[in-house]
């Protein structure tokens, strides 16, 4: 069994339909985002056996999502027009002949006397067993079309949330390469502001206050992280099966970074690109809340 490579959306829809001797099966799949895998089914009572089969046919195939299942079951005329059990009407006559042989003067039943006697009329002639097998065959072919809807959804999904990791990974570049400026401009307004104050101060007291400002200002870490992150959510795109609550976890990640970036800024240039990036992971955040 080949393993499967695509996102996965949890919003999917399929619906199939197959006509057969005893009648026409109609299934529908629905499927939208939910925390864990959550299948109802709403069957007729000629398939209602089937609903702990179908359960672990979704379990084995989904990971995550709240997946809606309608069965219809449409019986062909012909199998449900009543039908005689003649086997067991001979039985019924043989034993009316016994009871007017020991029992002298007991009244002959009437033929409709005779229908009116339980198992002599059947209401269809369908095969359950026949059924049975079509309904799992069909629901297999639903349970792929509704996969391979994921799958598309999935891939549209992904597509954004690249472009958008792209875009943090061009903003804390842009960052990056501003620090140096950004930092030795804070040296420089500090050493502007004790000259205007004429004030002397020790030599290892100005450095450690050099060194103070250098720190507040650095954000290397936050940004080292950001890449860090970028780099891993690349990877569990990639990566096979369910990813959904990975790249969740990573989104949390970088939102903490980018608020970390944004309490340290000093200058506007700055500011802007950590309010880009929360904007940038929070839309990443809502696509990734649909992945399986």
């Amino acid at each position: 069994m080949s393993v499967d490579m695509r996102v996965h959306s949890m919003t999917a829809f399929a619906r199939v339909e197959q006509a057969e001797s005893f009648g026409t099966l109609q299934i529908e799949l629905r499927s939208v985002n939910q925390r864990y895998l959550e299948p109802t089914f709403r069957l007729p009572e000629p398939l209602r056996a089937l609903e702990p089969t179908l359960r672990e046919a979704l379990r084995k195939r989904l990971a995550r999502g709240k997946v809606e299942c309608t069965l219809r079951l449409d019986i062909a005329e012909a199998d449900q027009a009543p039908a005689v059990n003649t086997a067991y009407l001979t039985e019924l006559a043989r034993a009316l002949e016994i009871v007017q042989r020991e029992v002298p003067g007991t009244a002959a039943p009437t033929a409709l006397d005779l229908l009116n006697q339980p198992g002599v009329l059947e209401s269809g002639r369908q095969d359950s067993d026949a059924v049975l097998t079509a309904a799992r065959s069909l629901f297999d072919r639903a349970l792929d079309e509704l996969i391979d809807a994921r799958a598309r959804e999935g891939e549209k999904l992904a597509e954004l949330i690249t472009q958008r990791l792209e875009v943090v990974s061009r903003e804390v570049a842009t960052i990056r390469a501003l620090m140096p400026e950004v930092q030795q401009a804070q040296r420089d307004k500090l050493l502007e502001r004790l000259a205007t104050a004429q004030t002397e101060l020790d030599p290892q007291r100005l450095e450690a206050e050099l060194v103070l400002v250098a720190q507040k200002s650095d954000v290397a870490e936050e940004l080292d992280r950001l890449d860090a992150h970028v780099e891993e959510a690349h990877r569990q795109l990639a990566q096979p099966g369910p990813k959904g609550r990975r790249l969740d976890f990573l989104m949390q990640e970088l939102n903490r970074e980018a608020n970390t970036l944004s309490s340290k800024s000093l200058v506007a240039e700055t500011t802007r690109s950590a309010v880009e990036l929360k904007v940038l992971i929070e839309q990443m955040r809502e696509q990734v809340q649909n992945i399986e």
